[in-house]
């Protein structure tokens, strides 16, 4: 914009400047003219009425000659006194038209096809005719002094130019200052936060947009911030059943089926609880520092709790992580990272026959071409995809909400990462989801 700005005004610049300044300039060179035929005309005029007396005397042809020499010197137009015989006293004259017409007594002033002006005054009294006082301009004569005016008023042109491009592009810096930082408040304000505010500035218009853009962040704000109360609130009312659910493990009589239900319960407690605090939680809490998790350890524990029921099913999990043990560090919650572990593992027991077989792999560090970070990649041995589709948030070919995959999505992306959906080498289905490294380099 400020570029625009400025060509803008310089084209408009340019065209008032021409305008303005070409009119003058052509107006300098006319009064140039003007001024040096009206010194020509006074001179001819002046030697005219001197020679008059001059050739009436018996030898006045030498004396006229005479004082036309005196008349003709550097830088003075060319003077001649043609007299009625055709002689020419000075420097050399034709006879034209002009000459001839003003012998009949007219004086007036001729410009010639070969260029510059003349000026013919008659001398009348002469014995024999009249004679012509002839005074020849030439253009550099006519014009002089005007090349001068006009570098002047090209400098005055340029000194315009850049005084207007000055003032232009003050004006551009300030309206892309203004736009800037209404640039950088949106920037934040998609980053998550909400506190963003902007401070009007500029012309009318740009404040304007910095108070509906201020408008807008309240009323995300608040449309967020009712939700979340929302999710929080339904997630509470879950206590209660969960209790009533634990209270009925509790009084089972099978010691084993009792503990086995009851860590079933306690887990959905642990969800429900977590639920709340992430609907209470602020969408950037950067207080503790950045975020950071151990993906190999997350996914160990999370198949370590998923393999009894695969085991009760018949199925085979097989976990790997790299050799050593050592951690793979992402920048992400372990809430997070549990849920979207549990999220691929539990589509694998819904959408797959009992019996179907899933691994589970943890890879980082550049790792199985794993970049800063980690990768996860659970594949199975079911049908895979139908019609290599994937389901989106909310829609499901199995009969569930469709969540499940959105949740590992959102997951790898908030962390700096990216979901992959493809085929196992068997031809069930494999997921890889990546997640960016800790932002603190954490290794240890």
């Amino acid at each position: 914009m400020r570029r625009s700005i400025l060509r803008l005004t310089a084209a408009t610049t340019a065209l008032v400047l021409a305008a303005l300044l070409v009119p003058l300039s052509l107006l300098a060179r006319s009064h140039a003219a003007d001024r040096a035929t009206a010194d020509a005309t006074a001179r001819a005029h002046s030697l005219a009425t001197g020679l008059g007396q001059v050739l009436a005397a018996p030898s006045g042809r030498r004396a006229a000659a005479t004082v036309v020499n005196s008349a003709n010197g550097p830088g003075l137009p060319r003077t001649s006194v043609i007299l009625a015989d055709g002689a020419v006293l000075g420097p050399p004259a034709k006879v034209t038209d002009a000459v001839r017409l003003a012998r009949y007594g007219r004086a007036f002033t001729n410009e010639p096809e070969r260029g510059g002006r003349t000026v013919l005054v008659p001398v009348q009294g002469v014995a024999g005719g009249t004679a012509v006082v002839h005074v020849q301009l030439t253009d550099e004569q006519l014009y002089a002094g005007t090349l001068a005016s006009s570098l002047a008023f090209a400098g005055i042109g340029v000194g315009l130019m850049l005084l207007g491009l000055l003032f232009a592009d003050r004006l551009g810096s300030r309206l892309v200052g203004s736009t800037r930082r209404l640039a950088a408040v949106a920037d934040r304000l998609a980053g998550g936060d909400l506190t963003a505010r902007a401070e009007p500035s500029g012309p009318p218009e740009l404040r304007l947009v910095a108070g509906q853009l201020n408008h807008l962040a309240e009323r995300i704000d608040g449309f967020l911030t009712a939700e979340r109360e929302n999710a929080a609130d339904l997630a509470h009312r879950l206590r209660t059943p969960v209790a009533a659910l634990r209270l009925d493990a509790e009084g089972l009589r099978d010691a084993a089926e009792a503990e086995r239900i009851a860590a079933g319960v306690a887990a959905l407690e642990r969800g429900v609880d977590e639920v709340i605090r992430t609907a209470r939680r602020p969408l950037r809490d950067d207080a503790d520092g950045p975020v950071h998790s151990d993906l190999a350890a997350v996914a160990r524990e999370r198949a370590d709790f998923w393999l009894p029921l695969a085991e009760d099913q018949g199925r085979t999990l097989a976990f790997t992580a790299p050799p050593g043990g050592g951690p793979v560090w992402v920048r992400a919650e372990g809430a997070d990272l549990a849920a979207a572990v549990d999220a691929l593992i539990g589509n694998v027991f819904d959408h797959t026959a009992e019996g179907a077989g899933m691994r589970v792999a943890v890879t980082g560090d550049g790792e199985g071409g794993a970049g800063p970070g980690g990768l996860l990649v659970v594949e199975d041995d079911g049908p895979g995809f139908p019609d290599g589709r994937v389901a989106e948030r909310g829609h499901s070919g199995g009969g569930s909400t469709g969540l499940g995959l959105d949740i590992v999505r959102r997951a790898a992306l908030e962390s700096g990462g990216a979901v992959e959906f493809g085929a196992a080498p068997g031809g069930g289905a494999r997921i890889t989801a990546s997640f960016g490294g800790a932002a603190d380099g954490s290794d240890a």
